[in-house]
């Protein structure tokens, strides 16, 4: 089993930067495939990045390509995303999400384990 907890959301205006945190613990991070996502109200939950258990590939959806960084540190079993030059499209429900060996999923249907997610809000 992975508990992951995430945290650094916020409320902020447009253009502002928020640095997101998921920290895992009961498994080393390090053979998970992992995910960002969020939701916003009356949507689904949409793909935003993800990193690959092995050498570290990414992804990213074209709405926040160029603007979101996705990063991990295995030894403190952390994955990070560095979210700049928000929008008020960007806010929503911040989830990360874990799969073994995973790489670079973009389905949630793809991960097997999920935080309970952290707020964002984007005033313009």
């Amino acid at each position: 089993q992975v508990q992951l907890v995430e945290s650094g959301g916020g409320l902020v205006q447009a253009g502002a930067s928020l640095r997101l945190s998921c920290a895992a613990s009961g498994r080393t991070l390090s053979r998970y495939g992992m995910g960002w996502f969020r939701q916003a109200p009356g949507k689904e939950r949409e793909f935003v990045s993800a990193i690959s258990s092995t050498y570290g590939f990414t992804s990213y959806s074209d709405s926040v390509k160029g603007r979101f960084t996705i990063s991990r540190d295995n030894a403190k079993n952390t994955v990070y995303l560095q979210m700049n030059s928000l929008k008020p499209e960007d806010t929503g429900v911040y989830y990360c999400a874990a799969k073994m060996f995973q790489v670079l999923g973009k389905t949630p249907n793809e991960y097997d384990y999920w935080g309970q997610g952290t707020q964002v809000t984007v005033s313009s």
